[in-house]
């Protein structure tokens, strides 16, 4: 068994950087690390053994609430409850209790928020979750306004002056859906009683890794990481702090952001009377960032898909974020000690939710059937799919676009709408990359790691690789976005010295190489593909919501 005393969490928690934690504590023979990954359609929690296998799992299925068309909500009760039913769940399936647990590492959806009294702790609204797209007007609204434009082409100017990256990424400068700024500004403005509390000083803001550190603590530790800061849109990562512009701007008061702390150390750690005893919480992360750590994609240029809710691509830059114009965000991935490591993302985001309306309107019953059927099929027929139930992010960025379906004739099976559905998916990919290679300046692995649910669909991961002309390396352990958790939590402790003892643990399951014969035809669908997402677009005149 291993666990910190009291001694040595009073001093981690004085600690300032990950080398002082680690040596606070010497590596153990024996250890357990649990993973607590909220996503947006699971919560899940994961006992890793010392060589990182997985001896206990808890999950639930997380319930989406839709209060009105284009809203997109979560029940906060709900989230607490099943997250410590699924960590209890977790330690008892490995046959544990809460004293064998070594520390844990929370890794969540991001953006997805909630405010509550300071004073009182009731909340004002429910999690609103990062598909929602109630304040879609807003973020047209505010990036055709004139104070926007002032904002960026003075921006700008500044640019020309100094050269300084930070104005050049403020001069192309545009609020997304996908970002709290907007929905909260939203939230603000038709909440009568939170807008009073927050002229008091006296609201709490919290994306759901805040949030559930704030309940496992017993209501002591209010805090965030960097990974979870940077994707906002309220944060600087090039002053490394909430961003003040911003905050001006659109009038989101910095006192009610949380503090920031680095993704690996030690945040607190759970009361006892939760699950028996207090365990450690060593590493807050956001999912995306999670999974790419778990990749182990720690070199400049090294890339990563992950395909599950959404699609996710995501570079590593290295110690400088990447300035872009054509909506890639740059994000913090991780930030332990001194050691500062910056992505570039771009996303899109329906990816699983297309198979899961596909299977609730009767087009196949198990989605594992979908890759036997699409490979039986030479192509679509002709029909083209456009994913957009959430409307069209980066690099097309249009929440008023429609989901469709063209080029159906008589003859259209339902087996051409699902290949069509699933050649759609790695359209968006393709697409989204090559913003990528346009935008990086970065020279990018010619191998891209992928991860995910979707994932599992050997046909859709060999379309990738024909479409973008690289290897996908698909690994053993699909679940990377858990397995960055207990990584950087582990660190933490000092039970990996670094990085470089995680490569090994890593292993690749396939790896897919491009089909010469098949590129060829591939890339003349994507183009015919890019006709039918321009139908797509401005379809719902006014908004969603």
């Amino acid at each position: 068994m291993f666990y910190l005393s009291f001694e040595q969490v009073s001093k981690l928690s004085n600690m300032k950087n990950v080398e002082d934690v680690g040596s606070c504590v010497n590596r153990p023979d024996s250890v357990h690390i649990l993973s607590l990954d909220v996503g947006t359609t699971t919560i899940r929690a994961h006992v890793y053994d010392g060589e990182v296998k997985i001896v206990g799992t808890g999950s639930r299925k997380i319930q989406l609430l839709y209060p009105h068309p284009g809203w997109v909500e979560m029940d906060e009760e709900l989230i607490w409850q099943q997250a410590q039913d699924v960590i209890k769940d977790a330690i008892a399936e490995a046959g544990l209790t809460a004293n064998d647990i070594s520390c844990i590492g929370i890794t969540t959806q991001r953006n997805t928020f909630i405010t509550w009294d300071k004073e009182t702790g009731k909340t004002f609204h429910r999690f609103i979750t990062w598909q929602d797209l109630r304040a879609c007007d807003y973020v047209k609204k505010w990036n055709e306004s004139y104070t926007m434009k002032a904002f960026n082409g003075g921006s700008k100017m500044l640019y020309y002056m100094t050269r300084k990256a930070r104005f050049l990424a403020a001069s192309a400068l545009r609020f997304k859906s996908a970002q709290v700024t907007m929905r909260l500004k939203w939230m603000i403005d038709n909440t009568e009683s939170l807008r009073k509390r927050l002229a008091e000083k006296q609201v709490m803001f919290a994306n759901i890794d805040t949030y559930l550190l704030w309940q496992l603590t017993g209501h002591k530790i209010w805090a965030t990481d960097y990974s979870c800061a940077s994707t906002t849109g309220l944060y600087d990562p090039y002053q490394m702090e909430w961003s003040t512009v911003v905050s001006g701007v659109v009038g989101v008061p910095l006192h009610i952001l949380p503090p920031i702390k680095d993704t690996s150390g030690f945040f607190g750690e759970c009361v006892p009377d939760l699950f028996g005893a207090p365990i450690p919480i060593t590493a807050i992360v956001a999912d995306q960032q999670s999974a790419m750590f778990g990749q182990c994609c720690f070199n400049v240029g090294d890339v990563k898909c992950t395909m599950g809710t959404g699609t996710f691509i995501d570079c590593n830059t290295g110690n400088k974020p990447h300035t872009s114009v054509a909506g890639l965000y740059p994000l913090i991935g991780w930030k332990m000690g001194d050691e500062c490591i910056y992505l570039s993302e771009g996303y899109a985001s329906d990816t699983g939710r297309c198979l899961e309306w596909a299977r609730s309107v009767g087009l196949f019953e198990k989605v594992e059937e979908t890759e036997q059927i699409a490979t039986s099929l030479g192509d679509s027929g002709g029909v083209y799919f456009v994913p957009a139930f959430s409307g069209l992010q980066m690099p097309v960025n249009d929440d008023k676009a429609s989901s469709l379906m063209i080029g159906l004739t008589l003859e259209t099976t339902r087996e051409y709408m699902i290949r069509a559905i699933l050649d759609s998916l790695c359209y968006r990919f393709e697409l989204l990359y090559e913003t990528v290679l346009r935008e990086t300046n970065t020279p990018l692995s010619p191998l891209i790691k992928c991860d995910g649910g979707v994932c599992n669909n050997g046909f859709l991961v060999q379309m990738v690789s024909n479409l973008t002309g690289r290897k996908i390396d698909r690994p053993q352990h699909m679940d990377m976005t858990s397995l960055g958790a207990a990584f950087l939590a582990g660190l933490a402790i000092g039970i990996w010295k670094d990085k470089s003892e995680l490569i090994s643990i890593r292993r690749t399951e396939r790896l897919f190489e491009p089909q010469p014969d098949q590129t060829s035809q591939a890339k003349g669908f994507y183009r015919d593909w890019l006709k039918a997402l321009e139908r797509s677009k401005e379809w719902y005149a006014t908004g969603k919501s």
